[in-house]
């Protein structure tokens, strides 16, 4: 298979990975980037973690990393972010805890606010990573 090849990857609850809410890839490699699909609040048994957006964030970020991290990739490969958040004035919490995730350096992030989130959740973020050398072949085999 190309390295320039279109790539979808799933990942199952067993790899650390919460169930999908939808009929979606977890992410999809293409050349040198990867696009890793908005990620909720969940566990991998499906249940909503926390009740605040500081804790609902973390646990986004932590499946959006596990499922970067399964394909062969880490928060040093992220370049752009997009957050959803369902309440604007959640902002500065939502902040606090997203820049923890990112000491070192930030990626270019859009964040806009929503009528409604899937299983009800407070706050979603999907992000694209690249790799000059790309992503190898076992994603999507």
């Amino acid at each position: 298979m190309s390295d320039n090849a279109i790539r979808p990857s799933r990942s199952p609850p067993a790899d650390g990975v919460p169930p999908a809410v939808a009929p979606f890839a977890h992410a999809t490699a293409a050349g040198p980037t990867l696009y890793v699909t908005g990620q909720m609040p969940t566990d991998v048994t499906g249940a909503v973690v926390g009740d605040y957006v500081a804790i609902q964030t973390d646990q986004v970020m932590r499946n959006l990393l596990r499922v970067t991290e399964l394909c062969g990739g880490a928060l040093a490969d992220v370049v752009s972010v997009r957050a959803y958040l369902l309440d604007w004035n959640d902002y500065g919490a939502f902040n606090g805890a997203y820049t923890a995730w990112f000491p070192d350096r930030l990626p270019s992030r859009t964040c806009v606010g929503v009528t409604g989130l899937a299983v009800g959740a407070l706050v979603e973020l999907d992000w694209v990573c690249w790799r000059s050398g790309g992503w190898g072949t076992t994603i999507g085999s």
